[in-house]
């Protein structure tokens, strides 16, 4: 889906959420809304029990939910805003 910055972040051992975040930036909240559905679909045709959130709202930030990763696609200025990879690896 060409999401840029792309990050990963083992929180294994520091919640009981997940194991990993993937943070991922789209160029608009179109392009989110893209991204967090065809990541969905492909996720389901794996056979991933998949949860999305966020995806009735206004595309700035969505959250798709696999379980063992949970999945963050932001618009670049709600990225910057929630700074989720900042907060988490200030944790470790």
């Amino acid at each position: 889906g060409k999401a840029d910055k792309i990050e990963q972040i083992e929180v294994v051992g520091r919640t009981t959420l997940t194991d990993y975040f993937i943070i991922a930036t789209g160029t608009s909240s179109r392009h989110v809304f893209g991204l967090a559905n065809n990541l969905a679909q492909d996720m389901k045709k794996a056979g991933h029990r998949v949860q999305v959130a966020g995806d009735t709202g206004d595309g700035n930030w969505i959250v798709v939910d696999a379980g063992d990763v949970i999945v963050h696609l932001f618009t670049s200025e709600m990225r910057e805003i929630y700074n989720i990879e900042g907060n988490w690896k200030k944790s470790e």
